[in-house]
């Protein structure tokens, strides 16, 4: 494994490991991804008719993912919310930092969603947008081949819809 692909692989399991292990103290009032976005709102900012939210892990309800009704799409494969911990959003804000100017993550600030926020980018594939609401924060992810700047875009309006319930 090239030393940069090795880099990237440990971030990517660090953010894993740091998400799926962060602390419920300082976790979001929210306990239920499914229920803080409809399959409308989903549908209307990602231009595609969506499926209903499904839990990942059945009993773990942090964690939703919603898919194209009509499967997978160019654009759109499926978009999850996870809710976490104020301590795993600033954990992927240091992972980001770290990898800052070696390729492997970068972290993008924006302004106008919660009390902070961030995209955390890894290569030109995958880009989550990260919020900070009060005590606790959440993460959005579109995964699929729409450019990233679009990408971007559609996590954001759902973001808005998000934070205003944590």
């Amino acid at each position: 494994m090239r030393p940069r692909s090795c880099r990237y692989a440990i971030s990517v399991v660090v953010l894993m490991v740091g998400a799926a292990a962060a602390p419920t103290a300082g976790a979001s009032s929210a306990t239920d991804a499914c229920s803080l976005l409809t399959q409308a709102q989903l549908s209307a900012a990602l231009a595609v008719p969506m499926d209903a939210g499904k839990y990942v892990t059945p009993g773990f309800l942090k964690t939703c993912t919603w898919a194209p009704s009509n499967g997978p799409t160019p654009g759109v494969k499926f978009f999850t919310l996870y809710l976490q911990s104020v301590e795993g959003f600033e954990g992927g804000k240091s992972l980001g930092q770290m990898g800052q100017g070696n390729g492997a993550a970068v972290v993008t600030p924006l302004s106008g969603v919660g009390d902070d926020a961030y995209y955390l980018s890894f290569g030109s594939n995958i880009t989550s947008l990260m919020v900070k609401k009060r005590a606790g924060a959440f993460k959005l992810t579109l995964y699929g081949a729409t450019a990233p700047d679009k990408a971007m875009a559609m996590e954001k309006t759902l973001a808005l819809l998000v934070a205003p319930q944590l």
